[in-house]
């Protein structure tokens, strides 16, 4: 086994544990928390196929990663390693405006101070797109079963017992029966399977998504377009993808905003994106954050 230890210098507005506990993604595999240690430990698939395992911890101002490959952990592998670390944890992403904006509002100063916003992500558009739809129309709880069953059924195998994010071509290989039955997905199983062979066929390039020119409203829209991602899970992909115009209303928070700004009383969707409206280009983050909030009174929230 190759051992290696890598420093990242993260910016000045970063904080570890809030952008690690920013929402679910950090327990779902091959995401684990290692609240003992301390570390955020995730094994990646690099282009060429190589796996390698890492534990991530920042313990100053900077992240150290501890790697571990059964093999030799080359210059190029290094250089994707730190980029796929840095793109998961948004060190590239220039919060500065969202901070300013947010200071206008004695209310969300909050917000700068406790450095929050980034929100994580995996190391693929892929890998997102298909956790958001297993985040529909279940519970928290069948969501984690429908990722462990994906990872432990079709992920490749770090040491035995470590596995990865299945590709895109594995996931394609499955049949819509496996994953009712092995899998659980119920209904999302064909929507699964089609986006995973337009994924692998090259039918769609998810992954330029992150980089793309389109308006926001046009990667909406491409989003929609793929079966199974509705608004609440396009809106929510797009914040994955830098683009925070939509709220991604779900039933959780809605019923934490009813909580939070008519006493549990119900109210339409469009009364909920009306309070929001004005924050304009940042709506959905100060709309996430606000709702979120009691999570970053403490280290490890859930």
């Amino acid at each position: 086994m190759y051992k290696k230890i890598y420093t990242l210098k993260t910016p000045l507005d970063f904080d570890f544990w809030r952008t690690v506990f920013s929402h679910g993604w950090c327990v779902l595999l091959p995401f684990q928390i290692d609240k003992e240690r301390q570390r955020l430990v995730r094994v990646l698939r690099l282009t060429n196929g190589t796996l390698v395992y890492c534990e991530i911890n920042a313990p100053n101002t900077s992240l150290v990663i501890h790697v571990q490959s059964e093999k030799s952990i080359t210059k190029n592998h290094q250089s994707e390693i730190l980029e796929q670390i840095a793109s998961c944890l948004r060190l590239i992403e220039d919060f500065s405006g969202f901070y300013r904006e947010a200071q206008r509002y004695p209310q969300y100063r909050w917000i700068k101070n406790m450095k929050a916003g980034r929100l994580l992500r995996t190391p693929t558009v892929f890998e997102d797109v298909i956790k958001m739809i297993c985040t529909t129309n279940c519970s928290w709880t069948l969501t984690e079963i429908m990722v462990e069953n994906l990872v432990g059924e079709l992920g490749d195998s770090f040491d035995g017992l470590l596995k990865s994010f299945p590709t895109p071509e594995a996931l394609a290989g499955a049949s819509d029966q496996f994953l009712r039955k092995s899998i659980r997905a119920g209904y999302r199983s064909p929507y699964l399977l089609e986006f995973a062979e337009t994924t692998a066929s090259g039918k769609l390039n998810v992954e330029q998504w992150r980089s793309s020119e389109l308006s926001t409203e046009e990667l909406f829209q491409e989003l929609r377009s793929v079966k199974g991602v509705g608004p609440y899970a396009a809106g929510n992909i797009l914040k994955l993808l830098g683009r925070y115009d939509y709220l991604g209303l779900d039933s959780w928070v809605r019923a934490k905003y009813y909580e939070l700004h008519h006493k549990g009383r119900t109210v339409n969707d469009r009364t909920v994106e009306n309070r929001y409206r004005q924050f304009g280009k940042w709506r959905g983050l100060f709309f996430w954050l606000e709702m979120t909030k009691e999570w970053y009174l403490h280290k490890f929230p859930f």
